[in-house]
């Protein structure tokens, strides 16, 4: 048989299973498109300057942990609906509801601010919404919210650096739980400035020159300030990845300087070529010292002998709204500066206690923090193996007296204590462990209050 007639023959059999009516194709169907889940957009923001640490929920489930004050979340992606809203607060003696339950309804295509405000005795929700839109081309957006339960009624500007805010319109006047905008402007540099209401020479904030990059879009809070300076208050903006906040352009940095080195004589600490601190001896401290941010020279010389340098100079780096603590730490010979930056927000429902391993003498330590008269010898201790120059952080603790026990890692010999403080809730407190005070044998501590230090 030829080729041709082969073709021919083959075209003859697909035609006819093609005419065949068991064998006809059925047109293509589309595949149809998966539901559109409708869903909404919210943040939280810890805006309570008492209260402690919170965890949050929603219905019955934890979504963010261990959340601190001014410490706000990235934009949270949830189902349209109605959610159970839950805020406990971390204690000491374990969590405790202060907000909530409450049930709160979220439309799709909006974007909500949940911002925990108030003292922690009134602590409360405030809700503020709007529509989950792209900022406009070339622009910034702002929506702010009054959240300082203690301020008054007050306007705030939005202007070109410098301006002068007798010639300048407020875009709005606001009390606690109002808020302004949303509103957009034209992205470039800009100076907010918060006033008394109908007194634009009242200024209570002053960012300073921020510039408002295009596309920015900032869910902005009034919270009262705990970072220092004269201004009642700073400012919380949310972005989408998380918070970051927006200091008084005024807001001092703060300094104390310890003497932890046990056989060094009395110093001098000199800033800038200045003698600050005169005469400073073991285990003496100073106390804070408040200043503008920026970067110090710093160096510690034996008292009234300038020529005599034990520590430094060095350059410090000061952030304005850190404290810091330097301890002069170790023997002479090798004397060196521990620097350790603080926590200054007092918290009304527990003390900060934090101890320091300034003890040259002692190796690596264990550290108990037990009831008064409490024995170590059945108790597990708070924190194991502390290396010389180590601190446990502020670890927070109910008002009350308690032991402070060190011994050498893996004994429980005491090295230092049991001795006994006394702590209130809202206070701070560092507790350093040092060598003995010349003449002594016994190592003790060094217990630094800084309701004291700053009165």
């Amino acid at each position: 048989m030829k080729l041709s007639s082969k073709i021919i023959i083959l075209c003859s059999m697909l035609t006819l299973g093609a005419c065949s009516s068991d064998n006809n194709p059925q047109p293509l169907q589309p595949t149809p498109s998966p539901p559109v889940t409708p869903t909404t957009k919210v943040q939280v923001l810890h805006g309570s300057p008492d209260a402690p640490a919170v965890n949050v929920l929603l219905n019955d489930n934890q979504i963010l942990g261990n959340v601190d004050y001014k410490v706000g979340s990235g934009v949270l992606t949830l189902t349209e609906g109605t959610y159970s809203v839950q805020v406990d607060g971390i204690l000491p003696s374990g969590d405790v509801t202060v907000i909530g339950p409450v049930d709160l309804n979220f439309a799709t295509g909006m974007i909500y601010m949940i911002a925990a405000v108030n003292d922690v005795a009134s602590i409360e929700p405030v809700v503020i919404s709007q529509p989950d839109t792209a900022v406009s081309a070339g622009s910034a957006r702002l929506f702010v919210l009054h959240g300082a339960a203690a301020a008054p009624t007050v306007d705030v500007f939005v202007t070109a650096p410098g301006a002068d805010l007798t010639a300048s319109a407020p875009v709005g006047t606001f009390s606690f739980k109002e808020t302004i905008g949303p509103a957009e402007v034209a992205a470039g540099d800009y100076q907010i400035r918060v006033t008394a209401a109908g007194d634009p020479s009242a200024v209570v904030f002053d960012s300073g020159t921020m510039t408002l990059n295009d596309g920015d879009d900032l869910t902005v809070t009034a919270v009262p300030n705990s970072s220092g300076g004269p201004a009642p208050i700073s400012l919380v903006a949310l972005i989408e990845t998380g918070s970051l906040e927006i200091l008084d352009v005024n807001t001092p940095t703060s300094l104390q300087v310890i003497h932890a080195s046990p056989d060094a004589p009395a110093v001098d600490i000199v800033v800038d070529g200045n003698v600050l601190v005169p005469a400073l001896a073991f285990p003496d401290a100073t106390g804070f010292v408040e200043t503008p941010g920026g970067v110090y020279n710093l160096a510690v010389t034996v008292a009234g002998n300038p020529g005599s340098v034990a520590i430094g100079p060095v350059d410090l780096d000061l952030a304005a709204g850190v404290r810091y603590s330097v301890f002069a730490v170790d023997q002479l010979a090798t004397i060196e500066a521990l620097i350790l930056s603080d926590d200054a927000r007092r918290v009304a429902t527990n003390a900060k206690v934090r101890i320091v391993h300034a003890s040259p003498t002692a190796a690596d330590v264990d550290i108990y923090v037990t009831a008064v008269g409490a024995d170590i010898n059945v108790a597990d201790p708070t924190l194991e193996n502390v290396a010389f120059k180590a601190n446990t952080g502020f670890l927070a603790l109910a008002a009350g007296d308690y032991d402070v026990t060190v011994t050498p890692t893996g004994t429980k010999t005491a090295a230092i204590g049991p001795a006994t403080i006394s702590i209130s809730d809202g206070g701070i407190y560092t507790a350093v462990a040092r060598d003995p005070l010349p003449g002594e044998t016994e190592l003790g501590l060094i217990v630094l209050d800084d309701f004291l230090a700053n009165n």
